[in-house]
């Protein structure tokens, strides 16, 4: 599916920012292992945690949808071998955090994905987990991933070689459902979502910091039971929204209900040294973790060395990013994200395809890029490969606000994965996007 955007003549409005898609996956999961009555609500009703959904159920678990509501009932059984492979599509968080999961329950279990997901590393994952005693197979590191039964070692410890949140999270759900004590060491801080459920069920995890970095001690402990929980809204589809109020002139916008998590909100600090006008309103907090409201205005943006530090809690949103970045005025510098190589595309070459496809002025590096931007609006005359990743089809869809003939972004079916009705819900604010 290829859509267009095309210029407008400002964004305004309000909308409620969709839930996030690693909270919906991460309580769909406890919440399974609670083996209670919960309803949930805020959940991202999207590709990727309705595959996580899927998976979940065919090993035992009973979690159903009504309307806006998720709802996981108690289990009569244990979680056994489930029926079939389980296909966890194009969500690598579902993959990597199942099969954590999955490894401490003693059961046996395939997991597969698309195209696209196949091709991703898995060894950060069953690396560790065969340290703990997995026997686990791959396809050279990459799905399927076949773990056999079998029970992991107790208090077992791990020092992470590259920070990742998603290998921290398949380690301590591992840890989570088998009942054993965990301690792994971060060499930086990575979202801290996991952590931050466990602390909020009365789970016993105590973290440090050291000059190795962020020590979490997990202890066999059993997590309170909860009737509900609130899904706060996705910062990295908020970031989407956030940027194409600051690029296109005369727009106000307001955005509810935004996780401001420290660990995922990096881009806001970003944006505001680049002189980005934004607002956070009635801040709170929600099932421990932090939100907001944001309200955003049209700003006049400067070029920024991006700190190699916050790179981590900015890696989603580095396409949106460099979309900002193209109409800031003056250089920005993005180093030290050659993680991006590794997710749904290589987002570094993709990002920079779209860029060159725009006219923007940049040098590819190895591990990021340097923007040279323009304070002019932009012709395209080719159209934008998205290669299929619903981060980078979502950014350059948002640049055509500053083309003056629109842009054309090819296979944007993957957009649903993580934003459900973004065009829809972008066209109300005053953009132009159509099919």
């Amino acid at each position: 599916m290829n859509l267009e955007s095309h210029p407008t003549n400002g964004l305004s409005g309000k909308v409620i920012c969709p839930g996030d898609k690693s909270i919906s996956q991460r309580i769909l999961i406890i919440g399974s292992l609670l083996n209670c009555d919960i309803e949930i609500s805020g959940f991202l009703d999207s590709a990727d945690p309705n595959s996580t959904m899927m998976a979940l159920n065919n090993l035992g678990s009973s979690i159903k949808k009504d309307n806006k509501i998720v709802s996981i009932s108690h289990r009569s059984k244990p979680f056994s071998n489930p029926s079939s492979f389980l296909d966890l599509g194009n969500s690598g968080t579902g993959i990597r955090l199942l099969t954590g999961f999955i490894s401490g329950l003693n059961i046996d279990a395939t997991l597969i994905g698309d195209k696209s997901l196949s091709k991703r590393p898995m060894s950060r994952i069953v690396d560790p987990l065969t340290l703990m005693g997995k026997e686990i197979s791959t396809n050279s590191g990459r799905a399927p991933i076949q773990i056999k039964g079998g029970n992991i070692k107790n208090n077992f410890e791990y020092v992470m070689p590259i920070a990742s949140a998603q290998v921290k999270s398949c380690l301590m759900l591992a840890s989570l459902s088998s009942g054993n004590s965990i301690k792994i060491t971060e060499p930086k801080v990575t979202r801290d979502h996991t952590e931050r459920m466990i602390e909020y069920l009365d789970g016993s995890i105590e973290i440090s910091k050291s000059s190795q970095g962020k020590t979490i001690f997990l202890k066999n402990s059993k997590l309170s039971e909860i009737s509900t929980y609130e899904v706060v809204g996705d910062f990295s589809s908020a970031a989407f929204i956030i940027v194409a109020a600051l690029i296109s002139k005369n727009s106000e916008v307001l955005i509810k209900n935004v996780g401001l998590n420290k660990t995922r909100s990096g881009l806001l600090e970003i944006l505001l040294k680049m002189g980005a006008k934004i607002k956070i309103v009635n801040k709170r907090k929600t099932c421990n973790e932090d939100c907001g409201d944001i309200i955003v205005k049209s700003s006049k943006l400067e070029g920024i060395n991006v700190p190699n530090s916050i790179i981590p809690n900015i890696i989603d949103e580095i396409p949106i990013l460099s979309v900002a970045a193209s109409f800031a005025d003056g250089q920005t510098t993005i180093k030290n994200a050659s993680e991006l190589k590794v997710k749904e595309s290589d987002r570094l070459h993709a990002t920079s395809m779209g860029l060159k496809a725009m006219n923007i002025k940049h040098n590819l590096l190895d591990d990021g890029l340097i923007i040279n931007g323009t304070q002019d609006d932009v012709e395209i005359h080719e159209e934008i490969e998205s290669f299929g990743d619903h981060r980078i089809a979502m950014s350059f869809l948002i640049a055509g606000l500053r083309s003056k003939n629109g842009v054309k972004v090819k296979d944007c079916i993957n957009i649903e994965t993580s934003f459900p009705n973004f065009s829809k819900i972008m066209n109300n604010l005053g953009m132009n996007i159509n099919a």
